[in-house]
């Protein structure tokens, strides 16, 4: 699928544009200029022309900026990647320094470019866009990408000037396993991600809360192909002061309920804290796998029992799930990268693993008989059949005479049962008991 890049100096309008362009609300927007950070992708159809658009940062060179050399990196990766490039203009403050000079890379990049200025939003301000010709980049487009004005003629030219066929990979596969990444702030998210993909995909300073976007990215290697997805740090409540970051942390919760298998990243320094419990609580609450990450293992003082002693306390911590792959790494130092990879694999596997009636019946029938539900009121629970249910998570049904005498102590049994006669680790097991 042929890729398009939004390109442009902060504040331009390039995130509305992107968001208008994917028909969703994708990219965090805000009157900050400055807010996107990361490449963000998505996908966009015009007269039966299907292609990719890619989100970037606002290019600029301000040298006190932390994040600078790290978006203008994203930027030129974007405009490497991309099979055309949509260079975005504002018509109010005409052309500024860092449009002449993102004009003099794409002037050298030789890649198809289509020019547009936005916030043309009346008729008179379009005499305020002739001016941008003098960038050498040919046809200007007016659009107003906040109301949607102008952007049908430039959805035009992206298509006329798309190529035939493209080497691009499709970015978005809802058939594949979706893997998301979470944690609190500075815990190395975006790191892992980098670690994973072998490229600087997403940005990392040792500033807490540099992604503020969900990233999702196809990946394909070692045998394992998914989609991963870099998420924002979720920070307590009483801790997210600014919009924007509450914008962030709701995008990294409807990321944890959109995915297959979330990966819990915690500082090894810091241990399992009040709010990674949380982040944990939100996995556990929306039935997806888990796989939990423990991060810069590096910094931390062993001795002989320290894994274990720490595996275990972590355990406790997390119970009655505590059947959970654990990976002890050290992202920077590309220590057990690959395990996690191969964790997530297994635990994907588990998943979506579907378990015959039969088998569920001979493997838990006796079991059930021998250690009967406790009798309520003088009356006796029998279980008649078990099946599994056609959820996308592993969901079992028990057909029983009298279900409401079964107690939560007894269906805690019934899935410690299914955990150790068939594989579902890091998976959540839900029960339900049925009147047959």
């Amino acid at each position: 699928m042929s890729l398009v890049a939004i390109v442009g100096r902060p504040n331009v309008g390039k995130s509305t544009l992107f968001n208008r362009l994917v028909g969703m609300r994708k990219a965090i927007v805000d009157d900050t200029a400055g807010v996107t950070r990361d490449r963000h992708y998505g996908k966009c159809e015009w007269c039966g022309t299907e292609f990719s658009v890619v989100d970037t940062g606002g290019y600029t060179t301000n040298s006190d900026d932390v994040f600078e050399s790290a978006i203008r990196r994203q930027v030129e990766i974007a405009i490497e990647e991309s099979d055309v490039v949509l260079f975005m203009v504002e018509a109010g403050t005409g052309i500024t320094d860092y449009d002449d000079e993102i004009a003099d890379i794409l002037r050298r990049s030789k890649k198809p470019v289509v020019l547009c200025v936005n916030k043309v939003d009346s008729g008179d301000k379009v005499f305020d866009t002739y001016q941008f010709y003098s960038l050498g980049l040919g046809e200007i487009y007016s659009i107003s990408a906040a109301n949607g004005g102008g952007t049908g003629d430039l959805l035009d030219e992206i298509v006329r000037v798309l190529p035939k066929e493209s080497a691009n990979e499709d970015m978005d596969r809802p058939d594949l396993p979706h893997i998301t990444i979470v944690g609190k702030p500075n815990v190395g998210k975006s790191s892992l991600t980098n670690a994973l993909l072998g490229e600087e995909r997403n940005i990392v300073t040792p500033v807490a809360g540099t992604t503020r976007d969900s990233i999702s990215t196809y990946y394909n290697k070692f045998g394992h192909e998914f989609m991963i997805v870099d998420t924002a740090g979720i920070r307590r409540k009483a801790k997210v002061h600014e919009d924007l970051e509450f914008y962030s942390v709701m995008r990294s919760i409807r990321a944890i309920e959109k995915a297959d298998i979330c990966v819990l990243m915690i500082d090894a320094t810091q241990g399992m804290e009040a709010q990674d419990m949380t982040i944990f609580n939100l996995i556990q609450k929306n039935r997806k796998g888990c796989v939990i990450v423990v991060n810069k293992w590096d910094l931390f003082i062993k001795d002989n029992n320290t894994l274990r002693d720490y595996e275990e306390t972590l355990r406790k911590k997390i119970a009655p799930f505590d059947d959970v792959p654990i990976i002890f790494t050290s992202v920077i130092k590309k220590q057990r990268v690959l395990d996690v990879l191969d964790a997530v694999a297994k635990v994907s596997e588990n998943y979506s693993r579907k378990i015959s009636t039969n088998q569920l019946n001979e493997v838990l029938l006796p079991i059930i008989e021998m250690t009967p539900p406790p009798s309520w009121k003088g009356k006796y629970v029998k279980v008649k059949y078990i099946t599994q249910l056609p959820t996308k998570f592993p969901a079992f049904a028990f057909f029983c005479n009298l279900p409401q005498y079964i107690r939560d102590p007894y269906k805690r049994f019934l899935e410690n049962q299914l955990r150790d006669n068939f594989e579902l680790t890091g998976c959540p097991v839900q029960i339900y008991c049925r009147q047959k």
